[in-house]
């Protein structure tokens, strides 16, 4: 059994001024954890976003219709609340489990040798975003589900993943200015892939706010437009994805673009048609929540996949530390995942 550090009175002083800086001096994570600290934070921005979606399928967005208590009397769901006060309390609950993994990756990057301050910040650019989103998705039962704030709160969600998703790869690049692997017109090409994308996921809220899955058995004010217009205008905007990377693939093959991209390109791709032929068949099937739920799963899944096609474009060497181990042998395919 190991022996237990001393702690003095100023050590005490220290952690509590400073817990990080505290924490840093005294643990030193392998760069495998701090991958997977990071990870962990993306994972749970992604189910945050499918529970999330489980509470307005199953039509408990009120089942605890105040914030930040569950009811007037109670800051937790009661046996009168039923069922679905046991879903939106749980979803309340995953929260904390987000701040959980959020505040992991936010510790493990600062207690990285050397430190890396864009990783740091990086994490702490998540915490903002939960805090954010918390007190919006507050803001969403107080209005009783207004659709306009539920889409804000699911954009929000989507922003959250992205500055996971940017931050899991940093933590497998160096920190070196990142160098180009394909010409500029291939960029431009996947900007304009990525701005089709963010209009698809942006369309996709308003097709939910007018749709009939309002989140809650009571009358539910929703967005006025005719929800199959505007789903079709969201098919268009898949097609048009979908033919951005499949354009972007042959484009990439063209120009002998090295494996990363291709292999992210061919990732997305797949992605984009199993979500499209889920898309298609809830949509004749009258929108079953079961398939909605996928749906949304599917919709985070694509945002990172066309995020990891941007982000492999670039390289950013690790320094070369003349110490072999997991850091430099994943930094040979750095922009390749």
């Amino acid at each position: 059994m190991g022996t237990v550090p001393n702690v003095t009175p100023a050590d005490a002083v220290q952690a509590a001024r400073n817990p990080l800086s505290f924490i840093a001096e005294r643990w030193t994570p392998s760069s495998r954890t701090v991958q997977r600290a990071a990870l962990a934070a993306l994972v749970m921005a992604v189910v945050i976003v499918v529970t999330g979606g489980a509470v307005r399928l199953t039509g408990s967005g009120l089942g605890c219709p105040t914030w930040p208590k569950c009811t007037d009397d109670s800051l937790t769901t009661t046996s009168a609340m039923g069922f679905h006060g046991i879903i939106e309390f749980s979803n309340r609950m995953l929260t904390y489990v987000l701040c959980a993994a959020v505040g992991w990756a936010i510790i493990a990057a600062r207690s990285e040798k050397p430190w890396r301050r864009s990783l740091t910040r990086l994490g702490w650019a998540q915490f903002w975003i939960v805090m954010s989103n918390a007190v919006l998705g507050g803001i969403v039962v107080l209005v009783g589900l207004n659709p306009y704030t539920v889409a804000a709160h699911f954009l929000l969600s989507t922003a959250l993943i992205a500055v996971a998703a940017v931050m899991w790869q940093r933590t497998r690049e160096g920190d070196a200015a990142p160098r180009p692997l394909v010409g500029k017109a291939v960029q431009q090409l996947v900007w304009c892939l990525a701005a089709a994308a963010v209009l698809l996921i942006g369309v996709g809220t308003v097709v939910t706010g007018a749709g009939p899955h309002a989140g809650d058995s009571s009358e539910v004010k929703r967005i006025p437009l005719d929800w199959e217009t505007i789903s079709k205008l969201h098919a268009v905007l898949a097609w048009i994805v979908v033919t951005l990377t499949f354009a972007l693939w042959f484009v990439l093959k063209a120009v002998d673009a090295p494996m990363g991209p291709l292999h992210r390109t061919r990732e997305l791709f797949l992605i984009l048609l199993g979500q499209g032929v889920i898309g298609y068949v809830q949509y004749f099937t009258d929108l079953p929540e079961a398939l909605v739920a996928v749906h949304m799963l599917g919709s985070c899944l694509v945002w990172i996949g066309v995020l990891r096609v941007l982000l492999s474009l670039r390289e950013r060497p690790a320094p070369d530390l003349g110490i072999p181990g997991p850091t430099q042998a994943g930094s040979s395919v750095g922009a390749g995942v």
